[in-house]
């Protein structure tokens, strides 16, 4: 029966090979031409393998695979056709057909050193100890304070961010003289993220009912590019901070306002703008507020990424940046616009790592080509903007999303930070909540991940380092590592059985 069930095995994962080699090519073909940094080529090439394979529901396989000892094919994002070849070499062993070469050490594990360099070039070196950077968002007093830069990185960050969206550029330039001034415990310097901010979509002026301020399911909002005289029916108004949006918007659309506080849908046009109908909310009701976060997750707004304030912002950026955050990147025609705008300002460019933001299910789809088109011309990351992919994915599918989006840069070999809301409840209240810390830990799996401001973000980082360390030994991306536990058996302390872990 093992002899059988190997043979059927091997030809299925000989052909799943081939086939998987010519749709990968074909992929790596439309995208050589975009492909000026050497160094990229195999990583893409792997990519077009990956996005081959992942087309096809591989579980039947894996199950056929896992009684023979062979492999569940679980974890090859970073070396596709290697992987094919050990499986079908290990196969062919069992089933005593030919010998099948397989894929040597270096050449099977390739992938995870182009990975590793490529979070090097981009974010810097993590701390000894850690494979995953500790970014940590900057308040504007930091550009005042200078002792609190060099605070963090003592603790264990090795990047901060400046949110080009807040203060400006003399503020900036003091932020980013103390983060120069800044070195890590083993003596790295502090690398600064700046984010452009690209456009923010926000309800503008508003209108709530006197007797009653706050929102409920079933409420009706006019949203218009003006407001009218209220009415008893409809007594909640809101115009938009880009009227232009209300161009692409038709009943149906969805609507989030808040982060998602308040979810509805456009349910009818009226003369001059659209009534928006509350369908959830909190019991409690919501505040209808002035200058809040507007989404309208299924509807392509058209908006250029690259706002005349980012154009402007720009100018100061390449010259003391050591990375490029772009905010609400979609499409691969939008990093070719920002690489553009960079090209006008610098012959050095292409030195500059960038950070795509991945924030809408748009940017999600395109991953891939937003992927080719940065990469295969300067250092590129990615960022799992978790809070606005919540708004605009919904709730329910951002666990799953972020999964996935860690697998595909895996597969390209791209470096990840993983972003929103880690260990907020300690940053903002001093206290986490156990799901935070749960979350924290599987964070590890990114090269990166990002605190936010808040008053008790040193105690944060402290908190962030020893978890990363401990994860360190648990777990490289997607593989466990069967690092000694102590917890059972006659070593175990019982008074504190994760001591020697």
């Amino acid at each position: 029966m093992p002899l059988s069930a190997a043979r059927d095995a091997l030809d299925e994962v000989l052909a799943l090979r081939a086939d998987v080699a010519c749709e990968g090519r074909a992929a790596y073909g439309t995208w050589r031409d975009r492909i000026e940094r050497p160094d990229f080529a195999a990583s893409a090439l792997n990519l077009g393998h990956y996005l081959a394979l992942r087309r096809r529901d591989l579980r039947p396989l894996q199950r056929r695979l896992m009684p023979l000892g062979v492999t569940s094919l679980g974890r090859l994002e970073g070396r596709v056709l290697a992987s094919l070849d050990a499986a079908a070499g290990a196969l062919a062993a069992i089933a005593g057909a030919p010998d099948r070469p397989f894929p040597d050490e270096r050449s099977f594990f390739r992938g995870e050193a182009r990975l590793a360099r490529n979070g090097e070039r981009t974010l810097g070196p993590a701390t000894p100890g850690r494979s995953g950077r500790i970014l940590v968002t900057l308040p504007a007093e930091a550009a005042e304070d200078a002792a609190l830069i060099p605070a963090l990185a003592s603790r264990g960050a090795e990047m901060v961010r400046i949110n080009c969206a807040h203060d400006g550029p003399e503020a900036w330039e003091a932020m980013v003289t103390h983060a120069r001034a800044a070195r890590t415990p083993a003596g790295a310097r502090v690398r600064v993220l700046m984010d452009i901010a690209g456009p923010k979509v926000r309800t503008a002026d508003v209108v709530t009912p006197a007797e009653r301020r706050r929102l409920f399911p079933g409420d009706l909002i006019r949203l218009g590019r003006s407001l009218v005289a209220e009415t008893a029916d409809v007594p909640f108004q809101m115009t938009c901070s880009e009227p232009a949006v209300l161009d692409r918007l038709a009943v149906g659309t969805a609507v989030s306002i808040d982060d998602g506080s308040v979810e509805g849908v456009v349910a009818a046009s009226v003369d001059g703008g659209f009534l928006v109908r509350v369908d959830r909310c909190k019991s409690s009701g919501v505040k209808l507020k002035a200058e809040k976060g507007l989404n309208f997750p299924n509807a392509d707004l058209g908006l250029d990424p690259l706002t005349d304030k980012d154009r402007d912002d720009l100018d100061f950026i390449v010259g003391h940046a050591d990375v490029i955050g772009y905010s609400f990147v979609q499409t691969a025609e939008h990093v070719a616009s920002l690489q553009a705008e960079l090209a006008r300002r610098t012959p050095a460019w292409r030195t500059i790592p960038l950070v795509g933001k991945i924030e809408t299910p748009l940017a999600v789809r395109n991953l891939p080509e937003i992927i080719v088109e940065a990469a295969g011309r300067q250092p590129f990351s990615v960022m799992i903007a978790r809070g606005d992919l919540a708004v605009e994915m919904g709730f329910e599918r951002v666990a799953e999303m972020q999964e996935e989006i860690l697998w595909l840069c895996e597969a390209a070999q791209v470096p990840v930070i993983w972003a929103t809301q880690v260990l907020e409840g300690l940053v903002k209240d001093g206290m986490p909540s156990r799901g935070e810390m749960t979350d924290a830990a599987m964070s590890a799996r990114a090269e990166c991940v990002m605190l936010n401001k808040g008053p008790n973000v040193m105690q944060a980082v402290e908190v962030l380092d020893r978890l990363l360390r401990r994860m360190a030994g648990h777990q490289v991306k997607k593989t466990p590592t069967l690092r000694a536990l102590h917890a059972w058996g006659p070593t175990a302390d019982a008074a504190n059985p994760v001591e020697r872990d």
